[in-house]
């Protein structure tokens, strides 16, 4: 199939360069709602004229609107969907529910992409999202090409987008609450600290095992070659933060990849030396462990050598890359977090100072002074080259030669002494004695003509309508002026987007408890048999990659009389679908900050909307006093902080038993609890999450919990 190459905008120099080598689309966040919030973005004015000249040149722009919004934060939206419309943006990405409801009222046209950021990880969970409108899924990161080809092969309409390059979060994205409810930071409100790079004390219950380590570090994403085996429309490139320089070579790899060129080694080692950390193929083959990075974390760089010998201030090895003076060194030194880097100040070839090497050359350079204890075989990184920082030139247009231009239908009336220039309800006319011409061949070609000369207007002539009955003659000069008159009167009004009004619920008084229960897929039907299934929520996984089982589990659940049940992901209620008469509410994970997203929950017929856990105190009474549904406020819960594909036993997975395992975690003097299980990691804090009962919530969730 013919794949489209999207790569990442993380400003408009990013843009320029990523079109410029081969991309057929770009996505970019504006100054709001992005989730690289870290990015330098784009003002309404850099959108417009990124719009403008990639759709010149037949390519797309797509606009992520990809956090979850705070009732507030909502009454910016109509502002940043009117510059969206403005701009003929090509789609929005999106996570938000209430996002997603006010662009299909407000924004009927345009094409709507669901954000890897929901967390679409099975079958049911796209399926279910193309009805909610979506043109495009974005699935989930760790899904194996067996289960990208079953989604594609089951939902041909559906486009698929597919990460092919780029950092790797360890949680399955949106699925991680880590920095939002440990630091304050949220992820899903694009400012994650990233807690997952950071170094913890790690010790495995019921065994001596006890180490260090940057266990969550992931490596990046690389699966070259075997792109062309996905069936999926989109590969997309992550790197929003990344610079114009990394996002050119990225995109100039793959895309050469794509046209099927070979000898691409170059190319590669090129994107190693702007940044790199290690690469994998992550799952796309099956599981493997040989994702983390848990010694290092950040760019390192392409592997050129090992040290052969260290003196005060020279280092001696065999480069087999050329290298040069000013170019970028890193080393790997043991128990440091980052390899240890500098600059080359010189470099000696048979103790000749010379200002490059080629490669394959023993050489000696200069180091500084104070450098740590370096270790003889330690790695070497080529982690910056400036002959590459000057490889990647790219086009950019003047300022101001690309901006919105309107289509307008000019109507043209020529009489013996006035000719009329309309627009709509507007009209200029211009005096003259205009004589019956002597040449009529030509008369509509020279008005047609001298209106086709838009300039730096904001104007492009659709189409012109001109009535010259007696075939009269207007000098250049007139129609010129005529023109000019008639564009300066003009006003072009652009849509406004107002936020519509929603039905409100009314909360009844006093709030009540429910109780939940958590079904996994190891849910008997003997366990099931004990509870109370007439009054009890059955929560559903929020991460299922066998819904063949779940749906059993819930087939035996509705046979002994289950009629509720909690949806942590949207897959649960496209699973739900042939269950007429079941209650289904949205749980804590799927996030609900704002009305608007109670409004399409209830649409979804959503009997209750929970609270997001990161959402201020403040926010969740806007919330209650403005919801379409009833609410359930969590009140005591052992959220997961991370819900990972990503395993962190020390055995192989050929050897794996399979079972629970259980870790401690300790971090910043907090301890957190890891439970390993069916090839999926959850880390907990040891302290449980508990928020004080907010007036005019519905119901309230106490969930009780056990560690495994």
């Amino acid at each position: 199939m013919k794949h489209e190459l999207l790569a990442p905008a993380g400003d408009i120099s990013a843009a320029y360069s990523a079109l410029h080598y081969g991309a057929d689309a770009i996505y970019l966040g504006l100054n709001k709602f992005s989730a690289r919030y870290g990015a330098t973005n784009f003002t309404f004015d850099e959108l417009e004229e990124i719009c403008c000249y990639a759709h010149s040149i037949n390519k797309k722009v797509f606009v992520a609107l990809n956090t979850i919004l705070t009732q507030e934060e909502i009454n910016d939206l109509p502002s940043m969907f009117k510059a969206i419309n403005k701009a003929k943006v090509d789609a929005l990405i999106i996570q938000d529910l209430g996002v997603l409801y006010l662009a299909k009222k407000l924004l009927p046209n345009i094409e709507l992409h669901a954000s890897t950021q929901m967390a679409i990880h099975n079958l049911e969970g796209a399926k279910y999202l193309q009805s909610l409108g979506f043109k495009r899924v974005v699935l989930a990161r760790e899904l194996t090409l067996k289960e990208i080809k079953e989604i594609s092969s089951q939902l041909p309409t559906l486009d698929l987008e597919v990460f092919i390059h780029g950092a790797l979060c360890y949680s399955y994205s949106g699925q991680c609450l880590f920095s939002a409810l440990e630091y304050g930071k949220s992820a899903n409100r694009g400012r994650c600290i990233y807690p997952c790079r950071s170094v913890f004390d790690v010790s495995e219950v019921n065994t001596n095992s006890h180490f260090k380590s940057h266990l969550f570090s992931m490596k990046d994403m690389a699966i070259e070659e075997l792109i062309k085996e996905i069936p999926a429309l989109s590969l997309k490139i992550e790197g929003r933060k990344k610079s114009d320089l990394y996002v050119a070579s990225v995109t100039n790899y793959y895309r050469k990849i794509l046209d099927n060129q070979k000898n691409l080694e170059e190319n590669k080692e090129d994107i190693k030396q702007i940044f790199s950390r290690p690469w994998c193929k992550f799952h796309i083959n099956g599981k493997t462990k040989d994702i983390t990075d848990e010694n290092f974390v950040g760019h390192r760089g392409l592997l050129i050598s090992k040290v052969q010998k260290v003196n005060k201030n020279t280092l001696t090895f065999k480069t087999n890359h050329q290298i040069s003076r000013y170019d970028g060194i890193q080393i790997d030194i043991d128990g440091t977090e980052k390899p240890y880097g500098f600059g080359i100040q010189a470099i000696y070839v048979n103790k000749k100072s010379v200002f490059s090497a080629p490669a394959f050359t023993n050489v000696e350079v200069e180091i500084p002074t104070d450098h740590p204890f370096i270790k003889e075989n330690a790695p070497i990184y080529l982690a910056s080259s400036t002959a590459v920082k000057g490889k990647y030139d790219y086009f950019v247009p003047k300022k101001g030669e690309y901006k919105i231009k309107y289509d307008i239908d000019v109507n043209i009336e020529v009489y013996p002494n006035k000719i009329w220039a309309m627009y709509e309800d507007k009209a200029v006319s211009i005096d003259g004695d205009f004589e019956i011409a002597k040449n009529k061949d030509n008369l509509d070609k020279s008005i047609i003509s001298a209106f086709n000369k838009t300039g730096d207007t904001n104007f492009n002539l659709r189409e012109i309508n001109i009535k010259n009955n007696d075939k009269r003659f207007v000098p250049i000069s007139k129609l010129n002026e005529l023109r000019r008159n008639l564009f300066n009167i003009i006003e072009i009004k652009e849509p406004e987007f107002i936020l519509p009004s929603i039905p409100k619920y009314i909360h009844p008084h006093p709030s009540t408890d429910i109780s939940s229960y958590e079904i996994s897929l190891d849910t008997k039907k003997e366990e099931l048999s004990k509870l109370d299934l007439e009054n009890l929520w059955l929560v559903l996984p929020q991460i299922c990659r066998n819904t063949k089982t779940l749906k059993n589990i819930i087939s035996t659940a509705y046979t002994l009389g289950a009629r509720k049940f909690i949806a942590q992901n949207y897959y649960v209620f496209e699973i739900l679908k042939p269950y007429t008469d079941v209650e289904i509410a949205a749980g804590d994970f799927i996030y609900t900050l704002n009305s608007y997203a109670t409004t399409q929950l209830k649409e979804m017929g959503a009997s209750f909307a929970t609270l997001a856990l990161e959402s201020s105190p403040n926010n969740m009474v806007e919330v209650v006093n403005n919801s379409s549904l009833p609410i359930i406020q969590v009140i005591q819960k052992t959220p997961p902080l991370f819900t990972s594909a990503v395993c962190i036993r020390r055995n192989d997975c050929t050897t794996c038993k399979g079972g629970l395992k259980k870790y401690i975690l300790k971090k910043d003097g907090k301890t957190f609890i890891g439970i390993s299980k069916d090839c999926q990691v959850q880390i907990f804090n040891q302290k449980q999450y508990t928020s004080q009962p907010i007036e005019g919530v519905a119901h309230l969730l106490k969930e009780e919990f056990k560690y495994g």
